[in-house]
Parts: structure tokens; sequence; C-alpha cells
């Protein structure tokens, strides 16, 4: 994977944006982002602090003065190593258009590049427009290739679930 330069992201400024691994005690900033975007499937306040916990090395929080603000939640396939699986992105509300989505994935594809990650994989529904450019984005940056293929279809769910779009980025 291309790394991307960082040295723009401000480092002393007030709203400065620090990323980092996430702790057990962000858990709940990470279920209460996930639960105020109104868009993410919502897990448990558990399931936030065990990733925290146990995904902390693959996932990465964003904060400004002191709070968190945004994350990333990702795993590595357990059958593709060298493949990054991102769960969910989200930044609070107040934040969004600062490119903080887009700064968090790279600095996590950065992250992970020495424990052999050259693929990154995330899925999609088809009407979330906001995500596709994201990723898109974020491949265009690092001139990285990306396919989409469907993998979920509306009927593997027994929720009325929306279909969802394997996208994965990496040569």
């Amino acid at each position: 994977m291309k790394p991307v330069d960082t040295r723009a992201i401000p480092t002393t400024a007030p709203d400065a944006v620090l990323l980092r691994s996430p702790q057990i005690d962000d858990g709940v900033r990470l279920w209460q982002i996930a639960r105020d975007s109104r868009v993410l499937d919502l897990n448990s306040s558990y399931a936030y602090l065990l990733w925290c916990r146990d995904f902390s090395a693959t996932s990465i929080v964003a904060e400004v003065d002191g709070r968190v603000v945004g994350f990333v939640s990702g795993y590595t396939r357990p059958s593709a190593q060298e493949t990054l699986f991102v769960w969910q992105v989200a930044v609070d509300e107040d934040q969004r258009g600062k490119a903080i989505a887009g700064r968090m994935l790279s600095a996590l594809m950065d992250r992970t590049a020495p424990l052999g990650v050259t693929h990154l994989e995330t899925t999609i529904s088809p009407d979330n427009e906001a995500s596709i450019a994201l990723f898109t984005a974020l491949a265009r940056r690092r001139e990285l290739p990306i396919s989409r293929q469907s993998l979920f279809s509306p009927k593997d769910f027994p929720d009325g679930h929306e279909a969802e779009n394997l996208f994965r980025i990496g040569a």
C-alpha cells in the first residue's frame, strides 16, 4: 500500500485532530457516536468495549480537544490476514466535512501495513453514497485499484436489511 503524506494533519491547533488506537474507556464514546449517527447498525455497548480491547491494533479513533469525535473499527480477516476489514466508520455530526474519516482510514492503512496488511475491504449498501465516495476517494488518493461486487442480498438477512456490496481496495 502506498503511504499518504500526513504532514498536513494539524498537531498543535486547539482543534487539532489526534489519531490513536482506541482504549477500553473509549468504548462508551464509540457506542454514542454510532447511536447518534442514526445510520450505522448499532451494536451493544459491550461489543464496543470488546472492540476497543481486542481490535485496538486494527481500529482508530480521532480525538479533538481531548474528546473522541470519530472512529474506524476494523479487524484482519482470519482467513486472509493481509486484508483489513473495516466494520464501521463514524464521525460526530459537528466534525463532519473536515476530512476526518478519510484521515482515519489512511492512518489505519499506514499503521496496519507493517502487520502485513495489503488490502482493505468494507461492505456498503448501494444507496450509501457518502460511504461509496469516502472509500473511492481513499483508493484514488493512494493510487490503488478498487473493486465492487455483491456480497449479501436482502434475503441473507433475517431483519429486512438492505443489500451489502463488498468494496476491496488494493493491488
